[in-house]
């Protein structure tokens, strides 16, 4: 056997559980019940003694009878108790005590010589003495009756009964715990075996199952056929295995969209240069490319950006500080950082902010880019001169900051996933999608979040922070 095997552990130990029950059952009801059995045998003749004793007493009483009829009576008495009788006599004597009890008849004509401490100690004390002694090499339970005055006892009259029939009991009883204890023990050891083999399938079913996640196969949810701990465990298995199957396919498309979004540009790039080598290419063209370069590398640098900060946002490195700041004062300042677009006619920007200003304990620096992020995409994926609308305000223990455009909207199938990581849509803005996942993020991180309000004609991302709770 193996005892490194749950089944095979199990087995043994419900098996050696019954055993030890049994054992204390054996050690300590048999015992008992002997016991019991013995007094209760006992109490039952010093009852009969009490009940038989009687025409001794009278006899005694009369102080007139003879050898036989004594001996015909205690015959009579030992039949009608079930025991065995013998009767002593105390002799006179002036000398104190000890004073011996000497045979006077028996029930059994061989048995008168017999001596026993408790006829000494009925003698002696003039009070009823009972116990346990022996009799032909057997144990008994016994009764002394004095017999008499109450100053004086002549006569001790000692009924014996044999506890035969209690070891037998007792003998009996411990045969049937003995086979008891091996069937409960055979019981307990196939019961457990069985069970234990159950649990062990089940435990190795999870065991195999975990080995191909860890080896990258996900597999179908394991069934869940009981609601115990294992079916539990089952069930937890199954929820982190679809979690990692989440985190392992985002994984895959982050690589391969940030791969993507390294290549254009980077591809890009090559091909200017080689136009660039063209000795023919005049200065005009030459310009071009190079402005056009110029906005390939802009766009590397942001996706570098952008890449750094959401690896710090999942490795959990992304720090904040806790600074009192001015939402309406913060607005102001990232809307003067795209005048230049405004100049161009890319969008006409517009602040409505609360008199008074609205202060909150945020990291200043965070919530300027969320706020940039908003902006930026509010300009680049609306038609020229969409009217673009900054607000900030106070209301129900929050900061809300709201960045609306009249653009064309977002259609319901693309409102909920704007936020994930490399969605663009339909989009050729040149844009990599991460913006809007970051802000999604840096929000959370600091106890607030971004919610979307989206209808044709007009689409609006607020930003809500709470005004007294600190940021992470």
């Amino acid at each position: 056997m193996r005892l490194r095997s749950l089944k095979n552990k199990l087995a043994l130990v419900f098996c050696g559980i019954t055993l030890i029950a049994m054992t204390g059952v054996w050690f300590y009801v048999v015992p008992q019940l002997e016991s019991n059995l013995r007094a209760q045998k006992r109490d039952d003749l010093k009852r009969v003694a009490l009940a038989t004793v009687d025409s001794l007493q009278r006899v005694e009483r009369r102080n007139s009878y003879s050898p036989k009829h004594l001996d015909v009576l205690v015959r009579a008495i030992a039949d009608t108790s079930d025991a065995h009788v013998t009767l002593f006599t105390i002799p006179r004597s002036h000398i104190k005590p000890p004073r011996v009890p000497t045979p006077l008849s028996d029930s059994a004509a061989n048995n008168v010589d017999q001596t026993t401490v408790f006829s000494d100690l009925a003698a002696r004390t003039n009070r009823t003495q009972i116990g346990y002694g022996t009799l032909n090499g057997g144990t008994v339970a016994q009764v002394a009756l004095p017999i008499g005055s109450k100053k004086r006892a002549e006569w001790v009259a000692l009924y014996s009964r044999s506890l035969d029939g209690v070891t037998e009991t007792v003998d009996l009883i411990g045969r049937q715990l003995l086979v008891a204890a091996v069937v409960a023990g055979l019981m307990a050891f196939i019961g457990s075996y069985l069970v234990a083999g159950r649990v062990g399938r089940r435990v190795r079913r999870l065991e195999r199952a975990s080995r191909r996640v860890a080896s990258g196969q996900f597999i179908s949810p394991l069934p869940v056929k009981s609601r115990d701990e294992l079916g539990q465990l089952t069930s937890a298995f199954n929820d982190m295995q679809q979690r990692l199957s989440r985190v392992d396919r985002a994984r895959k498309e982050f690589v391969a969209n940030a791969s993507h979004e390294l290549r254009t540009p980077l591809f890009s790039l090559g091909g200017f240069i080689e136009l660039l080598e063209d000795e023919d290419l005049d200065v005009q063209s030459r310009a071009e490319l190079l402005s056009a370069m110029h906005g390939q590398i802009f766009r590397l640098q942001k996706l570098a950006v952008d890449l750094l900060d959401l690896s710090r946002l999942d490795a959990g490195s992304f720090e904040l500080e806790q600074d009192r700041v001015d939402l309406s004062e913060l607005a102001d300042m990232v809307a003067s950082e795209f005048t230049p677009a405004v100049r161009r006619g890319d969008a006409d920007i517009q602040l409505r902010m609360s008199e008074g200003g609205v202060e909150v304990t945020c990291d200043r620096e965070r919530v300027a880019q969320i706020m940039r992020i908003l902006l930026d995409n509010a300009i680049r994926h609306t038609p020229d001169g969409t009217h673009v609308t900054i607000s900030a305000s106070r209301r129900n223990g929050s900061a809300k900051v709201t960045v609306a455009d009249t653009g064309p909207g977002i259609d319901s199938g693309s409102a909920t996933q704007v936020f994930d990581r490399f969605y663009t849509g339909e989009s050729q803005n040149g844009g990599a999608g991460l913006g809007l996942a970051i802000a999604k993020e840096l929000a959370q991180r600091m106890h607030g979040e971004i919610r979307l309000n989206a209808r044709p004609g007009r689409t609006a991302f607020t930003l809500d922070l709470p005004t007294d709770v600190d940021g992470e």
